[in-house]
């Protein structure tokens, strides 16, 4: 799909996730749950449950070196058909290449597969403390479209999310 190289000169790949590199890619996402500021989630789900709740076209992986070293897919915002062009952004980012543009090329490459699948809306929420996964959105196209108070209880503290989203400018104008 797409290449581009790191900050350390090593190439980067963005191709379509397989279910063999599942996982690699819960490593990569048990790794973004302990900052504490990357989900409410505690856990990786297991294959099975993440495969039924993730879109099937619009799963990708950065590879680096012959490893996986990021992730992103989208989640339907709901069953509805009138939400059908609508998703839910998930990017990962193993901690040691993290601030190295590989979050920036997954979500490109992501937003360029939800157009091509006919998605017109993308959204995210993001802890306001994540201050990484903020600037991330906003360099993609994503804006800030509020804060939601109090969203969730996490540890005995209260969290923000801060909404965001992406309209596309090819589909559904």
């Amino acid at each position: 799909m797409s290449d581009t190289q790191t900050m350390s000169g090593h190439p980067v790949s963005i191709v379509p996730m397989e279910p063999s590199d599942w996982s690699t890619v819960r490593a990569i996402y048990l790794e973004g749950i302990a900052t504490g500021n990357s989900t409410f989630e505690k856990t990786a789900p297991e294959w099975a449950d993440w495969d039924r709740s993730h879109i099937r076209h619009c799963r990708l992986a950065a590879h680096c070196n012959d490893e996986i070293v990021g992730w992103a897919a989208l989640t339907p915002v709901s069953g509805r058909c009138v939400y059908a062009g609508v998703a839910e952004v998930s990017v990962y980012v193993a901690a040691r290449v993290r601030r190295q543009r590989v979050g920036l090329e997954l979500l490109s490459a992501l937003v360029a597969a939800s157009e091509r699948a006919g998605i017109w809306t993308l959204q995210g929420g993001v802890f306001p403390e994540n201050i990484g996964s903020l600037a991330l959105c906003s360099k993609a196209g994503f804006r800030v479209v509020g804060t939601r108070e109090r969203l969730g209880c996490m540890d005995g503290r209260w969290r923000d999310v801060v909404l965001l989203e992406r309209r596309s400018s090819v589909i559904g104008v």
